[in-house]
């Protein structure tokens, strides 16, 4: 958030951080933390179904997953998963180190850890979890981070097991490797305070900071998972769920805003057409004769495979169905999202597109004409098998009538733009239930106090700890603790071979800047990465040429950096070799060096870098060439 930028009132984001913990093995078995590296040894087939909670009712997040009829492939193998993941063995009690390093962040927050630790049980049926639920247990409450002025309230700090991650997807059935499955998540949960795109970053920002200096979480991608619970005044609360990174959180605040502030627009156009909820029919009319011989693709595949076109008139919508509600994002995309989620179909046509996708003007009129519409009004079709055709347009009809009363209450998926798409509904009360295979862990308050004698640095001591010992200036020393390379940094400098200034600027900007560039600089492992800093402090490669090394060992994640060295060619030229190349260059410019003397050197000196480049000190050739062409003149 830029110091101008001032809180809207009118938005309410609470924030929720989940971070994988940096423990020796799985949250409730022995099995390493560690992805699996080689195919699947085995697999198994599955379909998961809701049950009910103690009060026998049934989350409807877990009926619509359910309803969705997929079957789940789960693949494992023995070296990153057992029987626990699987399902076919109880979880042993709690990881003792997780529970240290959850507890250790919560006091960093001012957090109040509970008596005991009770394991819960929350409905996840769509796959993730081979058991049908995620294990979760709050271990604080009440915590607080100060962010520039304001006070953040943290009301929950919770010790959760992460999910499945997913290898495949169908309409029918999906994927998933099961390595992942039981690694530790600390999930970190703000007050609803937040104002700001801004704030919302910083805020994220100093959670990470406090997570980091634990020196007991993960880096690399989907490591790190970010949830948002964003509402306006006459909107809803919509839960954006997943966004990877910290960099989109601000963005994705602004775009939620945005679709939300689009939607009650829709509202309030569709009540000055005049438009009640009981024009809205479920009146399902049959086209596919005026379809026999259609070029739109879906629609003849559809009707090879014996299926039916089928439409619904949306009274007064014509012209809504197309209005944007983010980039990439109408209308017409939460219709479609909706009926592809309910009825496992492609997606719709609505007569905002048309004519498109090889339905003609003709058509669209013979449409209009059979549908009988009047000039306000819009239409949606479907083209699939007749039950499949009939639950889509449920689903859209359903959606209508929730733009009539505006913004409705869900779950969306975060994107990697910013936008979001439909999930599911949000879940209630009923998903949560007590797990009975794991006792709960007691809290002593002699634990604690052992836990709170031995806190780690906190973020702000962390920096003025680097400004003093490496002497690095407080943005870069900022940077350091904010980045997920702060032990790195310090592993890197403790031989005193690298200028830490040097290695501070590589690992937080550079990396940066790389990550922009699409380099996956987080898949790197924080050995590979050790290992160049040492060979470019033995002289085997110069600083410049980090860059290009560090993505060469992006692309050849087995291999030592040192035959990165020898394949890129980066080798430091000998003093006589880099004589030679200089003795070249002036060859090649005599009539430059006759001409201007000393004053050629800009135009020498350039020519010679762009050839030797990242294999010697720039230095060395400024002082090389200067005496050359001193003796030259």
């Amino acid at each position: 958030m830029s110091d101008t930028e001032i809180p809207n009132p009118k938005l309410t984001v609470g924030l929720e951080i989940h971070r994988q913990l940096d423990t020796d093995h799985k949250l409730f078995c022995g099995c390493p933390t560690e992805f699996a590296e080689s195919e699947p040894e085995s697999s198994f087939l599955r379909r998961l179904r809701p049950t009910q909670s103690e009060l026998g009712q049934i989350d409807q997040a877990a009926m619509f997953e359910f309803h969705r009829g997929r079957s789940i492939l789960y693949e494992s193998d023995h070296k990153t998963s057992c029987l626990v993941e699987m399902d076919e063995e109880p979880p042993a009690r709690l990881n003792r180190e997780a529970v240290d390093v959850c507890l250790t962040a919560a006091l960093l927050m001012g957090a109040k850890p509970v008596d005991e630790i009770h394991v819960m049980r929350k409905v996840v049926i769509d796959g993730s979890n081979t058991t049908g639920f995620q294990r979760t247990a709050v271990t604080a409450l009440d915590g607080a981070l100060k962010v520039d002025t304001k006070t953040i309230p943290i009301t929950q700090i919770s010790l959760e097991e992460d999910a499945a991650r997913k290898a495949s997807q169908s309409q029918t059935a999906a994927g998933y490797r099961i390595d992942r499955l039981g690694v530790p998540l600390i999930e970190v949960t703000t007050g609803p305070v937040l104002e700001s795109s801004g704030e919302v970053e910083k805020v994220a920002y100093a959670i990470g900071s406090v997570l980091r200096a634990t020196r007991k979480v993960k880096r690399g991608l989907g490591s790190i998972r970010q949830d948002l619970n964003v509402s306006i005044p006459e909107g809803a609360l919509i839960e954006i769920k997943g966004v990877q990174e910290l960099e989109i959180l601000g963005k994705a605040v602004e775009l939620e805003v945005n679709r939300q502030q689009t939607l009650l627009a829709i509202r309030k156009e569709l009540s000055s057409r005049n438009l009640k909820p009981n024009q809205i029919e479920r009146k399902y009319v049959n086209l596919s004769e005026l379809f026999l011989s259609s070029e739109a693709r879906v629609i003849k595949a559809a009707m090879t495979k014996g299926g039916v076109v089928l439409a619904v008139k949306l009274p007064k919508f014509r012209g809504l169905l197309g209005r944007e509600l983010a980039p990439g994002l109408r209308f017409g995309t939460e219709l479609s999202n909706r009926a592809s989620f309910w009825a496992g179909v492609g997606g719709i046509f609505h007569s905002d597109e048309l004519p498109a996708y090889g339905i003609s003007e003709v058509q669209v009129t013979a449409i209009r004409d059979q549908l009988g519409l009047a000039a306000e009004d819009a239409f949606v079709l479907v083209a699939d098998d007749n039950a499949k055709a009939r639950d889509a347009l449920d689903a859209v009809v359903d959606r209508a009538n929730e733009a009539l009363v505006g913004v409705p209450e869900e779950t969306r998926a975060a994107m990697p733009d910013g936008t979001t798409r439909y999930m599911r509904p949000r879940p209630g009360a009923a998903r949560m239930y007590p797990e009975t295979d794991v006792p709960e862990t007691p809290i002593p308050e002699e634990y604690i106090a052992t836990l709170r004698a031995h806190l780690p640095e906190t973020p702000e001591k962390l920096a003025r700890r680097l400004m003093d010992q490496f002497s690095l200036n407080q943005k870069l020393a900022k940077q350091v603790v904010d980045s997920d390379y702060l032990s790195l940094f310090e592993q890197v400098v403790a031989k005193g071979t690298v200028q830490p200034t040097f290695a501070a600027t590589f690992l937080t900007e550079t990396c940066k800047s790389l990550e922009r560039e699409g380099v996956p600089v987080r898949t790197v492992p924080d050995a590979r990465i050790e290992a160049m800093f040492q060979l470019m402090a033995k002289g085997e490669f110069a600083k410049e040429a980090m860059p290009d090394l560090l993505k060469w060992q992006v692309s050849n994640p087995n291999l030592d950096p040192s035959e990165g060295i020898q394949n890129l060619g980066l080798q430091m030229l000998s003093e006589t070799e880099l004589e030679q190349v200089i003795e070249r260059h002036i060859e090649k410019n005599k009539k430059l060096v006759d001409t201007k003397g000393q004053g050629a050197f800009p135009s020498i000196m350039g020519s010679i870098m762009s050839e030797v480049r990242g294999r010697t000190d720039p230095k060395l050739v400024t002082e090389a060439l200067k005496k050359r062409l001193a003796r030259a003149t």
